[in-house]
């Protein structure tokens, strides 16, 4: 599937509380940051109570997420990220690299390959389900 278009990456974040039942509300906004980059900030807040941080930085015209940060938090506690840091020293992350995930027990340290996380295509789906289902697994 091609990287979409700016016009269809803001269909896609303005229209999430209503594509899934589960996301309660969203406050992410596109922003101009020239006529090539846009960038995405705010949350998606869920039914389960879990808020997800979303920043994105898109190029529309190399078709690709540049860069990103996405953290997921239960009352005002981080309890998962997502990152783009390169860690070539960890083995277990080479099926994902350079894209990885961090979560407890020791989040800061303790990481884990992010299938479904790429440069190349919108996160916001698997995103969305790993929410819905780090909901059920701590409900």
């Amino acid at each position: 599937m091609p990287f979409p278009t700016r016009s269809e990456y803001e269909q896609l974040i303005y229209s999430l509380p209503y594509r899934s039942s589960e996301v309660r509300s969203s406050s992410l906004r596109l922003y101009t940051r020239s006529s090539d980059v846009a960038i995405v900030r705010g949350s998606l807040y869920f039914q389960n109570g879990l808020e997800l941080r979303v920043f994105e930085v898109l190029d529309f015209v190399a078709a690709c997420i540049s860069d990103y940060s996405y953290t997921v938090l239960q009352s005002a506690e981080r309890v998962r990220w997502y990152d783009p840091q390169p860690h070539p020293e960890v083995s277990e992350l080479q099926s994902t690299f350079p894209h990885h995930r961090h979560e407890p027990p020791d989040v800061k340290h303790n990481r884990r390959p992010a299938p479904g996380i790429s440069f190349t295509a919108s996160n916001l789906a698997t995103l969305i389900a790993d929410c819905i289902e780090l909901g059920q697994q701590s409900g």
